[in-house]
């Protein structure tokens, strides 16, 4: 599976974190699953973990901040987009890169936490490149039924 991850996600999955995003990040990563992701969002990513409120959160230094951005730019695929404006698919502006990043990477998952990007325009959009938008909690679930099916199967 070909997946973005919307950089709310990405946030909850630091080394600190715990719940569905951390988890989620490690099942993308172990298995046969490819993260893709554009240079703009590692350099969200970077900026809103250096968020004050974040920081006391995850309680990550500049170094581990860093740490994990690097890390995930090591092991994405990175996409670039084609040049000219992105399509304006949501109402906010600066979540069209994501859904561009999803098209241009010929992803089968937009993950996200976003409620412009899990608006049904947004999702019909993506649907038409053949692109599910999922939240976090629900891509985990499928992949444990994966995982879980995968496992009878094989006994």
């Amino acid at each position: 599976m070909r997946v973005v991850l919307d950089t709310n996600v990405l946030v909850r999955a630091t080394k600190n974190a715990t719940g569905p995003a951390r988890e989620l990040l490690g099942l993308l990563q172990a298995e046969e699953h490819v993260i893709v992701i554009l240079r703009e969002i590692l350099v969200e990513l970077v900026r809103v973990l250096d968020y004050p409120r974040l920081v006391a959160q995850h309680r990550l230094t500049p170094e581990e901040r860093q740490e994990f951005a690097t890390s995930l730019d090591a092991a994405a695929e990175h996409v670039t987009l084609p040049s000219g404006t992105p399509a304006a698919v949501s109402s906010d502006p600066d979540d069209n890169f994501v859904v561009q990043t999803g098209v241009a990477g010929h992803v089968d998952v937009i993950c996200t936490r976003d409620r412009h990007l899990l608006h049904l325009n947004v999702q019909a959009y993506c649907a038409g490149f053949g692109i599910r938008v999922l939240r976090d909690t629900d891509l985990l679930d499928e992949l444990r039924q994966s995982a879980a099916d995968d496992d009878a199967a094989g006994a």
